[in-house]
């Protein structure tokens, strides 16, 4: 995958968690492998961000870009498969006005209900987890490990100690990756090396530190699935759960983003721009106005057609992005962090062809 010359942008990548939304990942990934001038060092990724970087870097082992795309589109396929038999699917209703929500599917609320109620420990003693098995029949380990064009850190938090733990090869397991997706309300937690671990979006969501020390570029894309703001107060217990959960999983990025902020302003203020001292160049992919209106219960929803909805939505963020700041990559940032510092912080808006306020179903 690694070319040599001047019109080559090299980039980090920082991938969010976000469940079904994770697919809206796929669609950047994806537009970003078929664009010959942009190459990927490493990714950092959290969840289901975790889960798009180690089959990324599966199918750049075994067949280079086109080998990358297919292995997540497999991957993303066989989640589609496995969810056909779920008791959660959308209700009538929602078919009906073309919404994506679970909000009034009956599997959705009686699990929504019985996980508030019980433990995975008590709901699941044996530790059923299709998903595990899942990414261990889709994701060849040894692949990934092996893999000397894409670096991959994986995050988790520690239930002991709530400090992250970041993996990365030559250690890459299917444990490291179901500990950095493992929802405490879910799935029990997930224990390696002696300790357990849940969901990394609780300490890095995803963890930028690891590619700040990155030298081989300075380019650093966050692609930002879980919204910053939400214009309407929430008022129903769901809506305020939902909207504590994506404050809680936003907090751990905004903090690594201001630091960096403030690192920019040490550089700058007391001249320290060197080999030690890195200035980094920060970019956003980021539908605000797309995302605002997809429901939370969303993120559980698997049906194929939802999916590869999620992807083109991705693959035109990616394409917009590209078209907006190509030149910008090497050079400047085109997020400004000091937004990150007011109360009136409104994300950057991408103009694409597939935007529309509320996702409607694909046409056939």
């Amino acid at each position: 995958m690694r070319r040599a010359g001047k019109d080559i942008k090299t980039v980090d990548l920082a991938l969010q968690g976000g469940g079904a939304h994770g697919a809206l990942t796929w669609g950047v990934l994806d537009r970003l492998l078929t664009d010959e001038r942009i190459e990927i060092a490493t990714i950092s990724g959290t969840s289901a961000g975790a889960m798009n970087a180690v089959v990324m870097a599966d199918g750049l082992d075994q067949g280079g870009r086109e080998g990358a795309r297919e292995a997540l589109a497999g991957f993303w396929k066989a989640v589609s498969d496995a969810a056909r038999l779920s008791p959660i699917q959308r209700s009538l209703w929602d078919r009906m006005t073309n919404r994506y929500s679970l909000d009034h599917s009956p599997g959705y609320l009686f699990f929504e209900h019985l996980t508030r109620q019980f433990s995975p420990y008590e709901l699941n003693p044996l530790n059923i987890n299709p998903l595990r098995d899942l990414v261990a029949s889709r994701v060849d380990f040894e692949r990934v490990n092996h893999c000397k064009d894409l670096k991959v850190f994986v995050t988790a938090t520690n239930v002991r100690t709530g400090r992250g733990r970041t993996f990365t090869q030559p250690d890459l397991t299917v444990d490291s990756v179901m500990a950095s997706a493992c929802l405490p309300f879910m799935y029990q937690a997930v224990e390696i090396d002696g300790e357990a671990y849940w969901d990394g979006g609780y300490i890095g969501n995803p963890a930028l530190y690891p590619l700040v020390e990155d030298r081989a570029t300075r380019d650093l894309i966050v692609v930002q699935i879980n919204p910053l703001v939400r214009e309407e107060l929430p008022r129903t217990g769901r809506e305020i759960i939902n909207r504590l959960n994506e404050i809680t999983f936003n907090a751990s990025l905004i903090k690594e983003l201001r630091s960096i902020e403030l690192l920019h302003q040490l550089i700058e203020v007391e001249q320290l721009e060197s080999e030690r001292y890195r200035d980094i160049y920060v970019h956003l992919i980021h539908a605000h106005e797309e995302l605002k209106n997809l429901d939370a219960s969303s993120k559980m929803n698997a049906e194929w057609g939802y999916l590869t909805h999620l992807k083109e939505r991705g693959q035109a963020w990616a394409g917009s992005f590209l078209e907006r700041h190509f030149d910008d990559l090497g050079k400047r940032s085109t997020f400004d962090l000091k937004s990150l510092f007011t109360d009136s912080f409104r994300p950057p808006s991408l103009d694409t062809s597939t935007s529309s306020d509320q996702p409607t179903e694909p046409k056939p």
